[in-house]
Order: C-alpha cells, then sequence, then structure tokens
C-alpha cells in the first residue's frame, strides 16, 4: 500500500512540474512574440517532420536491436518484432509516469518471449549506464566544440551570480567556473570518504556501483562491435532528427550540426526532468536557440514543434503496439 502512494505521489509530483513549466513558459511570452510564435507555427512545413519521425523509429528499433545483444549472454534470443513494439510501449508509458516504461516494457516482453523480467531488469540497468555515458559524451563534445557559445554563456552566468553583472565574466568567468567544478568535486569525494558508512552515502555508492556494473557487463557481450555500432547509431539518429527538423522552419534552416548538439544536450536533460520531456524540453531548446541569436517567440514555435512531433509519434506509435502484439502473437497466448 505504502508503495502505491509513493508511486502516486512520485507520479503526482511530476505531472504537476510538467503543467508547471508549461504554463510558466507561456505566461512569460509577450504579446509581440506571441505573433511571433503563432506565425512561425503557421509558416512550418510540417511535411518534413515525418523524416524527423522516421529517424527516431529507426532509432528506436536499433536501441530493441541492442536490448536484444544485451540478452544473448543470458541465452535468450526473443523476437525482434516484439522487442521493438515492447520499446515502443515503454517509451509510450514513461509519456505519464517517469521511468514506468522501463519497468513495463520488461514485463511485457517476459510475458509474450518468456523471458524472466527480473533478468531483464539487469539489462535495463545496463542500457541506462552506458546511454548516459552517451549523454556525457554528447555534453563534452558540445561543450568543447563551441566553447565560444557555451563557454561565453556559462561565463555570463558566474559573472550574474557572483558580480551581479556588473562586469564581463569571458574566459576568466568560465575559468573561474572550472575551478569550482573541480573544487565542487573534491568535495564531494571527500564527503564521501568521510561518511562512507551513513546509509546515505551507501545508497549513493549503490547507484554508481550498479551504473559501473552496467558498464563494465559489456566485456562479456559476444557482439561489442555491434553494440557500440547501435549505441552510437541511437545518438547519431537522435542528433539527425533535430538537424532535419531546422529545415522544417524558415528561420532555423541556416543552424546546423554544432546547434544541432546543444539542442540534443539540453533537451535530453529536459526529457528526464519530466514526463515524456512536457513543459521542460521546449524551455531549454528555446533558451539555447538564444544562444544562437534565435529570437524567443521562434525559439519557442521550435521547441514546442520538435516536442510535438515526438510526443505524437510516441502516442502513435504505443497504442498501434498495444494492438499490434496480441495480434501477432495469437499462437502463442492460446496455447
Amino acid at each position: 500500500m505504502q508503495k502505491k502512494i509513493n508511486s502516486l505521489l512520485q507520479y503526482a509530483f511530476f505531472l504537476g512540474l510538467a503543467i508547471f513549466l508549461v504554463w510558466w513558459s507561456l505566461s512569460k511570452i509577450s504579446d509581440e512574440h506571441w505573433e511571433e510564435m503563432k506565425t512561425a507555427m503557421r509558416e512550418t512545413n510540417y511535411w518534413l517532420l515525418v523524416p524527423v519521425a522516421i529517424a527516431l523509429l529507426v532509432s528506436h528499433l536499433s536501441r530493441a536491436i541492442r536490448w536484444k545483444i544485451l540478452m544473448e549472454p543470458m541465452g535468450y534470443k526473443p523476437s525482434l518484432i516484439n522487442t521493438y513494439l515492447a520499446v515502443l510501449i515503454g517509451y509510450f508509458a514513461n509519456q505519464g509516469v517517469p521511468r514506468l516504461g522501463e519497468v513495463l516494457k520488461c514485463t511485457i516482453l517476459s510475458r509474450y518471449e518468456k523471458v524472466p523480467a527480473d533478468k531483464l531488469i539487469g539489462t535495463i540497468v545496463a542500457e541506462r549506464a552506458f546511454d548516459l555515458l552517451c549523454l556525457i559524451l554528447v555534453f563534452a563534445i558540445t561543450f568543447f566544440s563551441q566553447i565560444s557559445v557555451i563557454g561565453k554563456y556559462a561565463g555570463d552566468l558566474l559573472n550574474q551570480l557572483l558580480y551581479g553583472g556588473a562586469e564581463k565574466a569571458g574566459n576568466k568567468g568560465l575559468y573561474i567556473g572550472l575551478g569550482i567544478v573541480f573544487f565542487l568535486l573534491l568535495l564531494v569525494w571527500w564527503l564521501l570518504r568521510r561518511y562512507a558508512d551513513s546509509g546515505f552515502v551507501k545508497k549513493i555508492k549503490a547507484v554508481v556501483g550498479g551504473i559501473w556494473q552496467g558498464i563494465n557487463s559489456i566485456r562479456f557481450l559476444k557482439h561489442k562491435g555491434w553494440f557500440l555500432f547501435h549505441s552510437f547509431l541511437i545518438w547519431f539518429l537522435y542528433l539527425a532528427s533535430i538537424r532535419i527538423g531546422f529545415y522544417a522552419m524558415t528561420a532555423t534552416q541556416p543552424y546546423g550540426w554544432l546547434p544541432s548538439f546543444s539542442v540534443l544536450s539540453l533537451g535530453s536533460v529536459g526529457m528526464i526532468v519530466t514526463p515524456g520531456g512536457m513543459g521542460a524540453y521546449p524551455i531549454l531548446v528555446q533558451e539555447t536557440m538564444s544562444l544562437y541569436g534565435l529570437s524567443e517567440g521562434i525559439g519557442n514555435a521550435f521547441g514546442y514543434i520538435l516536442w510535438l512531433a515526438q510526443f505524437v509519434l510516441v502516442l502513435v506509435a504505443g497504442a498501434v503496439s498495444l494492438m499490434l502484439l496480441p495480434v501477432l502473437n495469437r499462437k502463442k497466448t492460446t496455447k
């Protein structure tokens, strides 16, 4: 009973946060930017969102193949179609409750392929651990390839915090920021050693240990090369979907691969913060594009168009998958 209450409270919190962010992002838009946003959305070429959807569907297929590779060392070889449909249903469930999809796709595949759900949970840990590693790599590429943009932004933020915006931070501010990050990392390391026996620290170590175990498990895969290839392909297709999305709006067509990296980096954070990125994703995309000179109205329009394309795709693909699974596995369920 307590577990159900905690799950309900967690769901209410994330949903409330998402609704608040949607309200907050829309309420702060001025009348001028509202008109700019509506004009941009009217003039958007929505047909160009079709290749965006295709790129995302292929990325989900690649994720299903990668998941199958993780199951092979355990002796399980589920069909690709069932694995793919389970992945799509997982994304569908995550739109309502964060992380619910990870559990649901395991239980669904367990039902139709007779793979123990508890063993599948371990593969999810490995998947998420490697995805975290990929996201860190994307952030690193974004930062070091665009230090003139991202570095200046970080420096300006630090300048506002330290000097109230009274003077320019520039590279000096950036170096100070990096120094603070390094100091905080040392502080965290010291605290973990100093209070190693506390329950909270033990939980942190357990989480970090689980992530490291997930990454380390890749050593035992039969097809390491294919696992790495699909990991690269998944994130490249995420990146490509944003790059293609730029062509849908006249104002964003000049932007290339480097701004796409920035949108992918901060947009991924938005997807983690709220269910399906609701509210958070458009805000972070708009803030990111403002660094490249895109106006607030058009930035908001672009953020919401990208988010809606992903949201609608997941809803449709998830609903179709829920209907297809029982049909494709009729013989298995009737035995």
